[in-house]
C-alpha cells in the first residue's frame, strides 16, 4: 500500500493522534476503575472533550479538501473513507468515558473478585485490539482477521461475566453497572474490528 500523498499528511497525523487518544482513554479508564482511583477517572472524563474537538477538526479538514477543486481524484476515496472512520473513533472515546464515569463512582471497589478479573482481561484484550487497529491505520496494513479472533475472546469473557452477575455475587445495583461495563468493553472490541475492516477497504485500491 502506498504512503499518503503530501496533501493528506496533516490529516493522517491527526487521525493517528485520535487513535492514540482513544487507546489512552481506554487504558486510563480501566486503571482508574480497577485501581479505585476516582481522580484518574475524572481526568479521563474531562479528556473526552479533546477527542470530540479533534474529531470535529478532522471532519472540517476533510470537507475542505473535498470541496477544493484541486484535490486529486485519488485522494477523494481516502477522504470519504476517513469520514466513515471518524464516528467509530468518537463513539469509542465515549465508551472509554462511560467506563471512567463508573470509576468516578468507585464501582471497582464494589465488584466481586471474579468480575474484576474478567473485566481486567476484557480490558487487556480490547486495548491490544485498539493498538492493532491504530497500527493498521498508521502502517496501512491488513489486521482484521487477527482482531476478529480477539473479538471472539471478548465475547467469551462477556458471557463469563454475565454468568457471574447472574450468580448474584454482587448487589443488584452493582450487578447492573457491571453488566453495562461488559457491554462497553464488548462494543470497544466491535469498533476495533470495524475500524480494521474500514482501513483495509480504504487502502485496498491504493
Amino acid at each position: 500500500m502506498d504512503a499518503a500523498t503530501p496533501e493528506l499528511v496533516p490529516l493522517e497525523a491527526r487521525m493517528i493522534q485520535l487513535f492514540a487518544l482513544v487507546s489512552e482513554a481506554l487504558a486510563g479508564a480501566t486503571d482508574a476503575l480497577l485501581g479505585i482511583d476516582a481522580s484518574k477517572g475524572s481526568a479521563v472524563v474531562e479528556g473526552d472533550q479533546l477527542v470530540d474537538d479533534l474529531t470535529a477538526d478532522v471532519e472540517l479538514m476533510v470537507w475542505r479538501q473535498i470541496d477544493d477543486a484541486t484535490t486529486p481524484p485519488s485522494d477523494l476515496r481516502h477522504l470519504v473513507g476517513t469520514l466513515l472512520i471518524l464516528p467509530e473513533l468518537e463513539r469509542s472515546g465515549d465508551l472509554a468515558e462511560h467506563i471512567a464515569q463508573r470509576a468516578v463512582g468507585n464501582l471497582g471497589a464494589e465488584m466481586s473478585p471474579l468480575s474484576r478479573g474478567i473485566v481486567q482481561r476484557m480490558a487487556e484484550v480490547a486495548l491490544g485490539m485498539w493498538r492493532d487497529a491504530a497500527d493498521a491505520y498508521a502502517d496501512r496494513s491488513a489486521r482484521s482477521l487477527a482482531l476478529h479472533e480477539d473479538d471472539e475472546e471478548i465475547d467469551i469473557l462477556h458471557d463469563r461475566l454475565t454468568r457471574e452477575i447472574a450468580a448474584e455475587t454482587m448487589p443488584t445495583a452493582i450487578g447492573a453497572q457491571v453488566t453495562l461495563l461488559a457491554r462497553f468493553y464488548e462494543r470497544l472490541g466491535d469498533h476495533a474490528v470495524n475500524l480494521a475492516r474500514r482501513v483495509e477497504m480504504l487502502h485496498r485500491a491504493e
